[in-house]
């Protein structure tokens, strides 16, 4: 991921910025998939049906989404130290807040609280990395990054099942909560953007480029013009939409569905996340791969997010009509390993169209969409589960929301279809 021909403390900053967001990540979703794990525990203690519990989960994602919105163009004038490091403390504190819970209307407000503060980490990365990486290294830069997610979420079970053993659920929230602030205290100290860094010669050359110039128009107003922006937007929606149910449920569809214990499914959940981390990191690899050998980044990413969600597609599909514990372990794996493959590739697209100026409103903006699609996840299928005592029905509209994801990436997101200024040369050579 060093880019060598690159003097010394262009790899180290470097270094930092990718570091720094990978705590970050695995910090974020670890928190994320807090009550997924405490699901059962929590719904029996406060008395909550399958469907409140959906519209607790949902509370987040939705304000997750929402607050993309003021993201767009934030970034750009406040920077990725400040918007970051900020969601950092606010997404801690109302975690921490979390474990002194009393009713479910305080638990809704703290959800909410908690997507605000989490909304800024994708698009500051996706930015940060656009920054300091250049392309032929960009792909993987975004895989380590984006790997937090999955890398958290797998150790997420069993590391929070035990803590919640050991001290109860409201202890759990607390620890995710102090650990969140020191990583923010961290971020605020060591890193910096590019455009805020004295850096020795010959770097100020290697990193200088049109891309930071002031906007000729509102990000938003110049996106939201743009066919492929569409295209992006809607597709994302499958992406998330799968993501999202695997996210808020599977531990409870491994003890309810699968009749597991809880410290069992703790265990049995690590093992599609771990899928998923390694579908990520192959992305990335095999994206900057092919990049290096002439394939247009454009359609490397997209081909690789159009099959990822078809097969991902089809892998969900057959979790419903799975046998055994083993069939269905089996294909969560699949389904959520080419789902994040065609994902990390999902943010190498959103690099590879856009130039430096709107990339972190373009990320914005996508998120934005994709999640007012994705929260009707976990409260769509809490509804299905209370009406119908089974998953069947929530993993097929989970298969068929992934496949018109990737109908529209295949049609409405082709890159001719976006008209922006045309991008630089590379911001940092080497790779």
């Amino acid at each position: 991921m060093i880019e060598t021909p690159a003097p010394r403390s262009l790899r180290r900053h470097q270094t930092v910025t990718l570091s720094l967001l990978f705590l970050a990540g695995v910090v974020n979703f670890l928190d994320r998939s807090s009550l997924s794990i405490a699901n059962s525990t929590v719904r029996a203690e406060m008395h909550l049906s399958a469907t409140q519990m959906g519209w607790l989960l949902s509370a987040f994602s939705l304000a997750y989404g929402i607050a993309q919105l003021p993201l767009i163009g934030l970034l750009d004038r406040a920077g990725t130290r400040a918007v970051l490091g900020g969601g950092l403390i606010l997404w801690s504190a109302a975690q921490m807040l979390t474990g002194l819970v009393r009713g479910f209307s305080t638990f809704i407000v703290l959800r909410v609280l908690l997507g605000f503060g989490e909304a800024p980490f994708y698009p500051s990365g996706v930015r940060s990395t656009r920054e300091w990486f250049s392309p032929a290294a960009r792909a993987r830069a975004t895989a380590v990054m984006s790997s937090s997610q999955t890398i958290g979420l797998a150790v997420a079970p069993p590391i929070l099942t035990g803590i919640m053993l050991a001290l109860g659920w409201r202890a759990m929230f607390i620890v995710l909560g102090a650990a969140g602030l020191v990583v923010a205290v961290a971020w605020i100290a060591f890193h910096r953007a590019r455009q805020h860094t004295d850096l020795h010669e010959p770097e100020p050359q290697l990193l200088s480029g049109p891309g930071l110039q002031e906007h000729a128009e509102p990000a938003w107003r110049a996106l939201i013009r743009q066919r492929t922006v569409w295209g992006m937007m809607l597709g994302w929606g499958g992406i998330n939409y799968t993501v999202w149910l695997y996210l808020a449920w599977l531990p409870g569809y491994l003890q309810a569905e699968r009749h597991l214990s809880l410290t069992k499914s703790g265990w049995v959940a690590a093992v599609p996340f771990l899928a998923g981390a390694v579908g990520m990191l192959s992305s990335g690899a095999i994206s900057d791969w092919l990049g290096r050998r002439g394939v247009p980044l454009t359609t490397v990413h997209r081909r690789n997010i159009v099959f990822g969600m078809i097969v991902s597609g089809a892998s969900t599909f057959l979790v419903a009509r799975s046998g055994t514990t083993v069939e269905a372990v089996a294909g969560i794996s699949g389904a959520i390993f080419f789902i994040h493959f065609a994902g990390t590739s999902g943010w190498g697209y959103v690099q590879a169209v856009s130039p430096l100026r709107y990339v972190a409103s373009l990320g914005a903006l996508q998120n934005f969409a994709s999640f007012m699609i994705a929260s009707a996840a976990p409260v769509l299928t809490g509804w299905l589960l209370d009406r119908t005592h089974s998953f069947s029905i929530a993993l097929g509209v989970c298969s068929a929301v992934a496949m018109l994801g990737a109908l529209s990436y295949a049609t409405l997101a082709a890159p001719s279809g976006m008209h922006l200024e045309q991008k630089s040369q590379p911001l940092v050579s080497g790779g």
